[in-house]
C-alpha cells in the first residue's frame, strides 16, 4: 500500500507534452529508478521507456514525453526493472496547463479597457482570460476574469500609468483536477491608451517637468528682484547725484551749425534771446572843496566882480555837471537769458552764468 502514498506532479502542457516529476532523494535515496508509460487501454499495453529524464543530483527525478491520448498509465520501477515501486492510471486531460495567450490587444475607450487574445484551437469552453493591472500608486494587483477570449474593465484614470498582464486559466473542477494557469504574458505599461516602456519613464518625465518649472520660476523671481533693485538704485542715484544737463543736446545748432563757435552762434541767435539789462550806478561824486572855495570868493567880492562871479558860477555849474557826468556815468552790463542759461555781456566778452 505504500506505493499509493508516493506524491507525483503531473503537468500536461497544452495537451502537447506531459511532464511527471517525483521526489527522488526522499522517495528512493539509495538507488536510481526507471520510468515507463503507455496510452493504451485494455489488457494488452505496450510500455514505453522514458525518452527524456529530468535529473536531480544525478538521480532520475522526472520524465518528459509527448501526449498521445486522454488516458495515461505510468510505472516507476527499480533500475533493473525487477520490482515496480509506483504505478498510476489517470486522465491526462485533467492536468492541462494552457499556453500563454497569443496576440494580446488593448482597446482603450475613455476610462474603459478591453483586452482580447486569439482563441485556442481546442477546449475553449474550459478556458478563462484573467487580466491583472495596477497603477504606480497601487501595491497589489487588481484582477478581472472573463470568458475566453476577451475581458473588459472600467475606471481607469487617463493621468495614471498602469501595468497590465494577462493569462489563461483552466476551470476547476469541471475541466481540471488541478488549478493550472498559463504563464503570464509579458507585462506591458499603458497610459491613456499609449504604450510605454515602463511607468518609471512617466515618473521621470513628471519629475523632469517639476524640475524645469521650478527652475523657470526661480529665474523669473531673480529677474523680478533685479528689476526692483535696479529701479531703487536709479532713484537713489538721482537723489544723491542729480543728472547734469548736457549743453550739446540743448544747443544742437551751436555744435552742428557753428562747430562750437560761440561768437557766431550768439550773434545769429541774439534776436531770440530775451535781454534783461541791469544798470549799476555809482553814487554821485560831490566836489566839496571846490564848492567851498567858490562860496568864499563870492562872499569877499562885491559889485564889479558880479560879472566875474556869474562867470565863475556858470563855470562851476559846467564843471560840476561835467564832474557829475563823468562820475555818474554808469558801467552798464547786460545780462541775457536763453534756454534756461544766462549770459553776461561785458564790453566785448560773453560769460555764461
Amino acid at each position: 500500500g505504500w506505493k499509493d502514498t508516493i506524491n507525483t506532479t503531473i503537468i500536461n502542457f497544452n495537451n502537447e507534452k506531459i511532464q511527471i516529476t517525483w521526489a527522488a532523494k526522499n522517495l528512493f535515496p539509495s538507488e536510481n529508478v526507471s520510468f515507463s508509460y503507455t496510452f493504451d487501454e485494455g489488457k494488452y499495453k505496450v510500455w514505453k521507456p522514458c525518452p527524456a529524464y529530468l535529473l536531480d543530483q544525478d538521480y532520475n527525478s522526472g520524465c518528459l514525453f509527448k501526449t498521445e491520448g486522454p488516458t495515461l498509465a505510468i510505472s516507476i520501477r527499480k533500475n533493473n526493472g525487477s520490482e515496480e515501486l509506483f504505478s498510476k492510471i489517470l486522465k491526462s486531460d485533467f492536468y492541462i496547463k494552457p499556453n500563454q495567450p497569443e496576440n494580446v490587444t488593448f482597446l482603450w475607450k475613455e476610462d474603459t479597457v478591453t483586452v482580447s487574445c486569439n482563441k485556442p484551437e481546442r477546449a475553449v469552453k474550459c478556458l478563462r482570460l484573467e487580466l491583472q493591472y495596477k497603477s504606480k500608486f497601487d501595491k497589489d494587483w487588481q484582477s478581472r476574469t472573463s470568458k475566453c477570449c476577451s475581458v473588459e474593465e472600467q475606471g481607469f484614470d487617463p493621468r495614471k500609468c498602469y501595468s497590465f498582464r494577462v493569462r489563461l486559466k483552466r476551470l476547476v473542477p469541471y475541466c481540471n483536477v488541478v488549478d493550472y494557469s498559463s504563464d503570464w504574458e509579458r507585462e506591458t505599461f499603458w497610459m491613456n491608451g499609449t504604450l510605454l516602456d515602463s511607468c518609471d519613464d512617466d515618473i521621470k518625465s513628471q519629475s523632469n517637468t517639476v524640475i524645469v518649472l521650478c527652475y523657470l520660476l526661480t529665474v523669473l523671481l531673480m529677474i523680478l528682484i533685479l528689476l526692483i533693485l535696479l529701479c531703487k538704485w536709479q532713484r537713489l542715484q538721482k537723489f544723491v547725484m542729480p543728472a547734469i544737463p548736457d549743453p550739446k543736446y540743448m544747443f544742437t545748432d551751436l555744435f552742428n551749425d557753428h562747430n562750437g563757435n560761440f561768437q557766431k552762434w550768439i550773434d545769429k541767435t541774439d534776436h531770440a534771446m530775451v535781454q534783461t539789462k541791469v544798470e549799476y550806478e555809482e553814487p554821485e561824486c560831490i566836489i566839496e572843496a571846490e564848492s567851498q572855495q567858490e562860496d568864499e570868493k563870492s562872499s569877499d567880492k562885491q559889485g564889479p566882480q558880479e560879472k566875474i562871479f556869474s562867470f565863475s558860477r556858470a563855470a562851476e555849474n559846467n564843471y560840476s555837471k561835467a564832474s557829475q557826468t563823468a562820475c555818474l556815468t554808469p558801467r552798464s552790463n547786460t545780462i541775457s537769458s536763453f534756454a534756461g542759461f544766462q549770459f553776461l555781456m561785458n564790453d566785448d566778452m560773453y560769460v555764461m552764468l
